[in-house]
């Protein structure tokens, strides 16, 4: 007898059972377990697409109103850029990463960090505070205003793209073990114990009805000799007793009455 379905090629002993039970059970606490994972990333999934969602809206609002900005700067004042590359000598916005974890899957976090308005160095409004003065110095302040708060979402959207990307491998590797331990790992190593069990059970009996044939047989073989014994026994008995009875036999024959013989030797 065997178990039904693909199966383990072992052979059936009560170790290789109690190996297989043990391999089942951790097979179904890592179920348990990524199951889990899975509905957790599944759920930080689902709050990044809203929230990416969000920002690419958002994005879209802001930059139509950079865009726009820059045409009120370009029409006001020309073309500033030679003057603001010149009066800038550091990166007014720097990027900073961080990790985070989320069910054991590190996600990378963008954030954009801005230096001081007052810092000439760093392309503060200090640094070209005299630009354009005279021709539209309010509508290059707003405009700067407008592309840093693009650049800030331009960030933001970037790392909720990068854990989205992340997240979605991690789900489809997670979904992709959850599956085969559910539909071929734990299949197989139940398929395995029913066999197993099945086969034990198989040479239980056959133990059982070996054990009681040979017990048949001990008193088939017992019997047998007793009978034997008996028949021995009954033989030595007759013939005992049969050659004294006939030792006795002769004697009465040789003998006759001594009532009625006469010693002629003696007189009375």
């Amino acid at each position: 007898m065997s178990g039904k379905g693909a199966r383990e090629n072992v052979f059936p002993t009560r170790m290789n059972l109690t190996v297989t039970k043990t391999r089942l059970k951790g097979a179904q606490t890592g179920h348990s377990l990524l199951k889990k994972k899975s509905d957790a990333l599944n759920k930080r999934f689902r709050t990044i697409l809203g929230k990416i969602d969000d920002a690419k809206r958002k994005m879209g609002r802001v930059m139509q109103l950079a865009a726009f900005s820059l045409a009120e700067v370009t029409y006001a004042t020309g073309d500033i850029s030679y003057m603001i590359q010149e009066s800038v000598a550091q990166a007014s916005f720097r990027v900073q990463a961080k990790q985070e974890n989320v069910s054991g899957t590190i996600l990378p976090a963008f954030e954009a960090v801005r230096t001081p308005q007052g810092d000439p160095q760093a392309g503060g409004a200090a640094a070209f505070g005299l630009t354009g003065l005279g021709r539209g110095g309010q509508q290059i302040t707003r405009c700067r205003e407008t592309f840093a708060k693009a650049v800030e979402t331009l960030v933001e959207l970037a790392s909720l793209q990068t854990a989205f990307v992340i997240l979605d491998e991690v789900i489809k590797m997670t979904n992709r073990r959850v599956n085969a331990l559910e539909h071929v790992v734990i299949p197989r190593l139940e398929n395995t114990i029913s066999y197993i069990n099945s086969e034990l059970d198989e040479m239980d009996r056959e133990e059982f009805f070996r054990l009681k044939k040979i017990q048949s047989k001990k008193k088939r073989d017992n019997a047998a000799r007793e009978k034997e014994d008996a028949a021995k026994r009954a033989a030595d008995e007759e013939a005992k007793y049969g050659s004294g009875a006939a030792a006795g036999g002769g004697d009465e024959e040789g003998g006759g009455d001594l009532l009625n013989e006469r010693d002629e030797d003696v007189i009375f």
